[in-house]
């Protein structure tokens, strides 16, 4: 059962590959943050013991999301378990049975597109945000790039390298 959601006909713009990579910079971005919030030394008496500990543990969780995120974009853009498994130093099965649910998933997401809480009564979306409102995604990313990354001159340095479902001369601007 196929139904339809408010970002269909935006993100039919954007390929399955575009989509990936906008999940794999958004699980990218939480990274960054996260390892940012344990640079500053100020706040480090208001942290209850182990706090910071917690902090680089979650650092850890984010990063594992990112991988995944990672692995689903390779996929995407036509990588083999092989060549996948042989940048992370397993083996190809290994690899595919780390991963495969969350390929599982994200193919899964694309047909049915949402599932209801335990209630029954609201959707949740089964696309990743970045992936599910990605004129949106790009519009963050493209901010929080510009923002953050000093040597990039691009004013679109995330949605400017995407593979684009329709050219980007059809395309109106996703950006203010």
């Amino acid at each position: 059962m196929t139904e339809t959601t408010p970002y269909d006909a935006d993100r039919a713009r954007f390929t399955r590959q575009a989509l990936a990579r906008l999940v794999l910079c958004d699980h990218a971005v939480d990274v960054a943050d996260g390892a940012a919030g344990l640079v500053a030394t100020e706040n480090d008496p208001d942290t209850g013991p182990g706090g910071r500990v917690s902090q680089a543990f979650q650092l850890i969780e984010l990063a594992e999301r990112a991988l995944a995120s990672a692995v689903i974009y390779e996929r995407e853009r036509g990588s083999s378990w092989a060549e996948i498994a042989q940048c992370l130093g397993i083996s190809p099965a290994e690899a595919e049975d780390r991963f495969g649910a969350n390929l599982d998933n994200w193919n899964t997401a694309f047909e049915v597109p949402y599932r209801l809480d335990d209630a029954g009564r609201k959707r949740i979306p089964q696309l990743p945000t970045a992936a599910y409102d990605p004129a949106r995604a790009c519009d963050q990313l493209d901010t929080w790039a510009g923002n953050r990354l000093i040597l990039v001159n691009d004013k679109r340095p995330v949605s400017s390298g995407l593979v684009m479902a329709v050219p980007e001369k059809e395309l109106p601007s996703v950006t203010p």
